[in-house]
Formats: structure tokens, C-alpha cells, sequence
């Protein structure tokens, strides 16, 4: 098998993860969209800078990333809360638990994206994605004791702000 040939069906494998990463990062399902679509893009074109021997995932959420600021930095713009709009479109037993669910989402979604960016990169990384937190500090090539200090700090700012807010209960 071709190298660009993995690297194809290892990007298709990981969509729906590199989505919701990019959608969290983003703060919006259309820009987490086309931050995935422009990753993707540039994997394919790059595809032989990728070594077999490392992991695919990395490269390409280094590559979501990279873009991420790259356009942060062209154009500053006001986030939206992720998956605005979608919100009626999650499936769900009993409405009420339904609606306090989305809700209680919603909530910390807002949460999220008052975080600084470099705590919500690594609460992404770490909390949502599952990386460890030296794969985490290898993606953003920082040390590990800075991975393990923007998450503390980050998770003490959501419970704050959820707790202020009158989040979930």
C-alpha cells in the first residue's frame, strides 16, 4: 500500500474524531468543518512528509492545529458556541431530559470557549480526544509540565464558570 494510500484511509477513519476536535477548537461546526476539510487537504498534498513509523493522528491534529492559528492570526473573529443550530438535532429519550441535557451542553460549550486558547487546545487534546499528556505536549511542543498546568487551570475555569453560571447540577 502507497503511503498516500494510508494516509487516505487513515483520514477517513479519523474524521469524525479530527470533527469534533476541530469544531471545539473553532467554536463553530461550519469553521470546525473547513478546518478539517483544509487539514485533510494538506496532509494529502504533504503526504510525503509523514513517516509510517509515527503515529497519523498526531501529524494531522498538528496540521488542524497549525491551520487553526494560521487563520486566528489572518482574521481575529468573535467564536460561536459549537454545534449552534445542531442543538435540536441530538436524539434523546424523554424530552425533558433531552432538553436539560442540551442545555447543560450548551453550557459548557459557552464554558469552553471563554477559555484562553492555549487551555483549550490542551483540554481538547487531553479531555476529549484522550491523548496522554505527553502526546498532547509533543503536538503543541510544549513540556509536559505546561500540558498538566493549562489543563488544571482550565478545568478549574470551567468548574468556575459552570458553578457561577448555575451549570449542571
Amino acid at each position: 500500500m502507497t503511503k498516500r494510500k494510508e494516509i487516505e484511509l487513515g483520514l477517513i477513519s479519523l474524521l469524525p474524531r479530527l470533527r469534533r476536535f476541530a469544531i471545539g477548537l473553532s467554536g463553530s461546526s461550519d469553521e470546525g468543518d473547513d478546518l478539517v476539510q483544509a487539514a485533510c487537504l494538506k496532509a494529502l498534498e504533504r503526504h510525503s512528509q509523514w513517516q509510517p513509523d509515527s503515529r497519523l493522528d498526531s501529524w494531522i491534529y498538528k496540521i488542524i492545529m497549525n491551520t487553526w492559528i494560521d487563520r486566528r492570526r489572518s482574521a481575529v473573529q468573535r467564536l460561536s458556541v459549537p454545534g449552534e443550530g445542531l442543538w435540536d438535532q441530538i436524539p434523546g429519550a424523554p424530552l425533558v431530559a433531552e432538553l436539560e441535557a442540551r442545555q447543560d451542553l450548551k453550557r459548557t460549550w459557552e464554558a469552553i470557549k471563554l477559555l484562553p486558547e492555549e487551555q483549550r487546545q490542551v483540554l481538547l487534546l487531553v479531555t476529549v480526544e484522550g491523548f496522554g499528556y505527553q502526546e498532547a505536549a509533543d503536538m503543541l511542543n510544549i513540556p509536559i509540565g505546561t500540558v498538566m498546568s493549562r489543563l488544571a487551570r482550565a478545568r478549574l475555569a470551567l468548574a468556575k464558570q459552570i458553578r457561577d453560571t448555575g451549570g449542571t447540577e
